[in-house]
């Protein structure tokens, strides 16, 4: 693959959503960049590179955006794949440890928040023909509550205001910023039954997107976007 070709970085690279994103966008013609826990680099190629990161830590976060950039380059795409959740007592939530929390909270939200920081510096270098489209994996715990799952929803209510700030301010230089939530076809949480296949199709679409769409995007297996606001 040449050199000139496109880069995603997928923070958070399991095997479900995660690969199945590589796959897309390697099928698009990227180049992949897969950031994990459990990453092997000695598995690297000249097209797909494996680097080991600890979303704990936001400066893992800074190392991975430093090690592609040196391995192949700046991402035009950045896809934020990373969850974490302790759950608590659904009738005493306050009771969360706050270890867990931050804990959590780093990975939910100071993790991303420095991930769109290091891809905003990364798109300011790149050309307008080029995607710079930034990618979080959300659900619907911005939206709603799910008692046992107090700072997951932290973490992604967070998340979601930093997104949709940043959709807000980028537009006008072209960056595009989403948060991504499956839903059923009710507009229910998906759930446990979240679908690599159906993200992947959704995150190709959006990096192809010429201009920032609505910011939260809610979709369907099958069906793709859908904004159930207005249902």
């Amino acid at each position: 693959m040449s050199k000139a070709s496109p880069i995603v970085l997928i923070l958070g690279a399991g095997p479900n959503i995660g690969n199945s994103v590589a796959q897309a966008f390697a099928a698009k013609g990227y180049r992949v960049a897969l950031a994990a826990r459990k990453a092997t680099e000695a598995n690297n190629t000249a097209d797909k590179v494996h680097i080991q990161s600890d979303f704990t830590d936001s400066g893992s976060v800074v190392n991975a955006f430093s090690k592609v950039k040196s391995l192949l380059g700046i991402p035009s795409v950045v896809v934020y794949n990373v969850g974490a959740a302790t759950p608590n007592p659904p009738n005493d939530p306050l009771s969360l440890p706050l270890a867990d929390f931050n804990r959590d909270f780093t990975i939910n939200t100071v993790s991303p928040f420095v991930a769109a920081q290091q891809a905003v510096t990364g798109f300011a270098q790149l050309s307008e023909s080029e995607s710079r489209t930034f990618i979080y994996t959300g659900n619907a715990l911005n939206t709603m509550i799910i008692p046992p799952l107090l700072d997951l929803g932290v973490g992604k209510s967070a998340t979601a205001h930093i997104i949709r700030s940043a959709a807000s301010a980028y537009k006008d230089r072209g960056y595009k910023f989403y948060y991504a939530d499956e839903r059923k076809t009710d507009g229910a949480p998906a759930y446990g039954a979240i679908n690599g296949e159906a993200h992947a199709k959704l995150y190709v679409e959006l990096s192809e997107g010429k201009a920032q769409g609505p910011w939260q995007q809610t979709f369907v297996k099958g069906e793709g976007y859908k904004d159930f606001a207005k249902d």
